[in-house]
């Protein structure tokens, strides 16, 4: 479990640099954070006037419509999960877990068919979601998100020794919502998690992954990909934490961003901890910028505590369609438009091609194509 770091009794904790990503200040008691704003890192990029709803309004903390099929889920009392939580370490996060009145509890096990969580949110909402992959399971759980909520909540994954599993999040909002979330994993013993995060609309998503490499062998693949437009804001703060020996993890981020004032936010955080011997690490994050006045803010961060590794490392790259990959295309007779389109979908089609699930990657094929003919139309 995440310990708390005890709350300073003098000056301002927030303002004081730390000398690693796992030294973060976290607390379950909003009164032990200050309000929000750009002279805090892990806020500086956000928007904080758009947030103000989920950091200073009352949040309900109640049921929402939930449908899970081919897995077992229970509504069980805050009180009951938090050995198993992770610790905010945000405002927003600690309130959403002030307000939880209930959690949500997935259990998915054995083999089989994809499990699925599809649920749809309104209003303005704090909550808390567990998952549960039982040991020595081989399952995919779909996790379908709906509605136009302002929706703050901690996510925590927990996968058993010897599992395979995976977790694909699929923020289809409608196009007012705003969603602030905090996943954290702790993967065990020889254990795996495929870990997809899949962005196409809502005004504001902002869901930061923490991923906890705690049983020796454990491993993660953590993937995103996302479609920025109109204004849009969507930011991942990724943790890769390897605390156990032989523990391996792979991240890449891709995502197309266009339209004045649109904005994605990756800061990628990588600690390999001193007991984490033959770690093997990579991340990426890549942008595709298809208009003028998008943004793309990419910070890649490595921290190595031991010598002793089999590998690490990282990379970062944002730019326009590459211009000889559009000639060879209209060389061949396709038009400068549909050149356009198809090498920006083959760019996100990289990471929808590992969802693992054909029909969902079919519907996410079909809604980034969609996205693009949008961007094309309104040239």
């Amino acid at each position: 479990m995440t310990t708390t770091i005890e709350h300073p009794s003098h000056g301002a904790w927030w303002e004081k640099p730390v000398q690693t990503r796992d030294e973060h200040f976290a607390s379950f008691d909003p009164a032990d954070f200050p309000e929000i704003s750009a002279r805090q890192p892990e806020w500086r990029l956000s928007p904080i006037d758009a947030l103000a709803v989920l950091s200073t309004d009352e949040l309900d903390g109640g049921h929402y419509d939930v449908t899970v099929t081919n897995a077992s889920h229970e509504w069980v009392a805050r009180a009951a999960v938090e050995s198993d939580a992770g610790v905010p370490e945000d405002l927003i996060g600690a309130r959403a877990w002030t307000a939880t009145v209930d959690a949500l509890v997935v259990t998915v096990s054995g083999d089989g068919e994809p499990a699925r969580l599809v649920r749809t949110v309104d209003g303005v909402r704090g909550g808390h979601l567990v998952i549960r992959f039982a040991p020595n399971t081989h399952r995919t759980l779909i996790i379908e998100n709906r509605g136009g909520a302002a929706l703050a909540e901690n996510v925590d994954i927990l996968v058993g020794d010897g599992s395979n599993a995976r977790v694909v999040h699929l923020g289809e909002w409608d196009g007012s919502a705003i969603h602030v979330a905090t996943h954290t994993a702790r993967i065990g013993k020889d254990a795996h998690l495929d870990h997809i995060l899949v962005s196409l609309s809502g005004a504001i998503q902002r869901v930061n992954p923490s991923f906890l490499l705690a049983g020796n062998g454990s491993g993660v693949e953590a993937l995103g990909v996302y479609f920025a437009d109109r204004g849009r804001h969507v930011e991942h703060r990724v943790f890769v934490h390897h605390i156990a020996p032989q523990s391996k993890s792979n991240v890449l981020y891709k995502g197309a961003l266009h339209g004045e004032s649109t904005r994605t936010v990756w800061v990628g955080d990588v600690l390999i901890g001193r007991d984490a011997t033959g770690t093997d690490s990579y991340e990426a994050n890549r942008n595709l910028i298809l208009s003028d006045g998008a943004r793309a803010d990419s910070i890649p961060n490595l921290e190595i505590e031991t010598g002793d590794i089999a590998g690490a490392g990282h990379a970062s790259a944002t730019g326009r369609l590459d211009d000889d990959h559009l000639f060879y295309l209209q060389a061949r007779g396709i038009s400068e438009s549909e050149a356009r389109r198809l090498v920006a979908l083959g760019f996100l089609l990289d990471v929808v091609g590992r969802v693992g699930d054909a029909a969902l990657e079919e519907h996410l094929t079909e809604r980034f194509t969609a996205a693009l003919d949008g961007v094309e139309e309104s040239r």
